[in-house]
């Protein structure tokens, strides 16, 4: 097997460095790349806040998630701490008499300082890659319409090249996702059959079982269809829907998807549902509506549940619908991709049990479990022919160890070693935007229409399917 090199020694700068993010997040994937013996052990760790704090304060915010981890003690010693105003330009002039080789500078902060920190660092000569690589990591939300998106790109691509810029999502980093493309394309059974000759659906559900608990006022600014589908779902659809690419280098792949995003028909707002969870109960625990929420307008329009229809046109995709989907409070934490295939085009079954079979389908599991499983029929045993629905399953656990990982894992590692195969390029982010621009405008009026908290999403999601005779696939 062969064993990825370790990545370059380099400063990783985290503004925000006293956020979630980075606690939770950020250091426990960086510990974990040390521990898998992929983080370069002169890699130092800066972060960057407001706050009144040194490098001892950092450690130990840090050492309630990382002090049970044999490398932390390792890395500890090379987290350091700066209190900086991200408007203040001795901020930065300061950070660039202090780095000299190379650095990545990673904005785990609010989206507003995504712009300014980015001017900061090009007016301090920050991204000056004469003395070593300078990579910029932006986490989402880029924009929250098609019109913001393409302001950020303008600016950010003002100050820094395109190679340079690392838009990330989380959900790309997953074992899973990114063994889509292995799986289609190192199985002559499954590309064969990837096409609307065969094809009659494609489902992509992100159902999470939580709500929006303390966040209500970023959620209530931004909402289901912003934070999820423009980047997260739009990504999954995207690794479904490539050609295949001429080689495995970034450069190929990003292109090849960001054709299928670019394909994206703009969605019709009457292909579209949004709902609100209301009162219920998620595993048995009680859930309080989500206008009563801390920090919720009581007068809120915010969806907390997205579904829509979406329709590709590409040679390989026409007439093949893409049902996404996408909620808090759900039935089930569930991330997964389901890919329907036509029925059989004659019945030879019609006098047995039952007059019309079951598809196949291959559902890749994504959260909570990372597994592959396909459904066929078989004959039941017995001097009769009947069927039976059954299932092929694979599942990561089963065949691989796998350590826990928070996602990130593998995008900080590509970050470092400057591999940006899973990383959105501007004209990704703006080709999401542009599809989902309609709904933006649309609902901006009107409210969504109310589910149960614990249930599968609002009836109207279900009617979406049942109007095309199709029903999801069950949630967890």
């Amino acid at each position: 097997m062969n064993k990825a090199p370790v990545s370059p020694a380099a400063t990783f700068v985290i503004f925000g460095a006293l956020g979630d993010l980075t606690r939770r997040l950020l250091f426990p994937a960086l510990v974990n790349l040390a521990e898998a013996g992929l983080l370069a052990p002169e890699t130092e760790l800066l972060g960057i806040s407001h706050h009144d704090c040194d490098d001892d304060g950092l450690r130990r915010a840090l050492d309630d998630f990382l002090k049970e981890r044999p490398s932390w003690e390792n890395i500890r010693s090379h987290v350091h701490y700066r209190k900086g105003d991200f408007r203040d330009s001795k901020t930065f002039t300061s950070l660039a008499g202090e780095l000299k080789g190379n650095a990545v500078f990673y904005l785990a902060t609010g989206p507003g300082f995504f712009g300014p920190i980015v001017d900061a660092l090009g007016d301090a000569g920050l991204l000056d890659e004469s003395r070593g690589f300078r990579r910029v990591v932006i986490e989402k939300p880029f924009g929250t319409d098609l019109t913001t998106a393409q302001a950020l790109n303008r600016q950010v691509l003002a100050r820094a090249k395109e190679d340079q810029i690392y838009r990330i999502d989380h959900f790309l980093g997953k074992e899973t996702v990114q063994n889509i493309m292995v799986a289609r394309f190192g199985n002559t059974l499954l590309e064969s059959v990837w096409n609307n000759r065969y094809i009659d659906h494609v489902q992509i559900t992100a159902a999470e079982a939580v709500t929006i608990g303390s966040r209500g006022k970023f959620y209530d600014a931004t909402g289901a269809l912003r934070d999820m589908v423009p980047n997260h779902l739009f990504q999954l659809l995207a690794m479904i829907g490539m050609e295949p690419p001429v080689s495995f280098d970034a450069a190929a792949i990003r292109t090849e998807k960001a054709k299928v995003i670019s394909a994206i028909c703009p969605i019709d707002p009457h292909e579209a549902i949004r709902g609100r969870y209301g009162t219920g109960a998620v595993a048995g625990e009680p859930v309080s509506a989500y206008l009563t929420e801390l920090d919720v307008d009581p007068l809120s329009r915010t969806e907390t549940f997205v579904a829509m229809k979406v329709h590709v046109e590409t040679w390989r995709w026409t007439g093949v619908p893409f049902y996404l989907r996408t909620g808090k409070a759900l039935a089930a934490r569930d991330t997964e991709i389901v890919i329907q295939f036509r029925d059989v085009p004659l019945s030879l079954f019609r006098e047995t049990v039952v007059d019309r079979l079951p598809p196949n389908r291959l559902v890749i599991q994504i959260q909570p479990d990372e597994a592959i499983s396909l459904e066929f029929v078989v004959k039941q045993p017995g001097p009769a022919v009947n069927t039976a629905p059954v299932s092929m399953d694979f599942s990561y656990a089963d065949h691989f160890e796998l350590q826990h990982q928070t996602g990130y894992e593998t995008l900080l590692y590509d970050v470092l070693t400057g591999d940006q195969t899973l990383f959105q390029r501007a004209d990704q982010i703006e080709a999401g935007w542009r599809a989902v621009q309609p709904l933006l405008e649309m609902w901006q009026q009107g409210s969504p229409e109310e589910y149960p908290a614990g249930s599968a999403g609002p009836e109207s999601a279900d009617a979406l399917m049942h109007r095309a005779h199709r029903r999801w696939h069950r949630l967890g």
